[in-house]
């Protein structure tokens, strides 16, 4: 039987908050209650999920560019930085891996500044207001590429 594939999911800036933040728009689920849900969404797809989260953008880039040859795709919610660090965007293209973008929120739905994403057109889809099941459909849209792939 063949190794599980590796999928990182990154978590960006406040994600660490999750649980005291604003429960309306992101749910009341803590990181480490949304992470163990990941897990269990991946282990039904036979794919194993590491974790990252850091509060500092340079981070969340470096974390991007070790990712060649250790991660067959990514699942990244960078938080805020969504909207406009082109350092990120130009990370994830350097790491070139398959990618999907998920946000617990609808931010096409809430302020203006919120519905620009720089990192969209270089991910797979984009999964937003679907709360944790938008990370399921993530790594099941990273699966199916992946069984493409091969």
């Amino acid at each position: 039987m063949a190794a599980p594939q590796r999928i990182e999911v990154l978590h960006g800036v406040n994600l660490d908050m999750l649980g005291r933040r604003d429960p309306a728009h992101y749910g009341t689920l803590t990181l480490t209650e949304l992470e163990s849900r990941i897990t269990g969404f991946a282990g039904t797809l036979g794919l194993e999920v590491s974790f990252f989260q850091t509060n500092h953008e340079g981070e969340f880039v470096e974390r991007l560019h070790g990712l060649a040859g250790s991660a067959a795709g990514v699942v990244l919610n960078p938080g805020a930085w969504t909207h406009y660090s082109w350092a990120i965007r130009d990370a994830l293209e350097i790491a070139s891996l398959p990618a999907c973008e998920v946000h617990l929120s609808d931010v096409k739905a809430r302020e203006p500044w919120r519905r620009l994403s720089v990192i969209e057109e270089l991910c797979l889809e984009s999964f937003a207001g679907m709360g944790p099941d938008g990370y399921r459909l993530a790594l099941e849209r990273l699966s199916e590429h992946l069984s493409q792939s091969t």
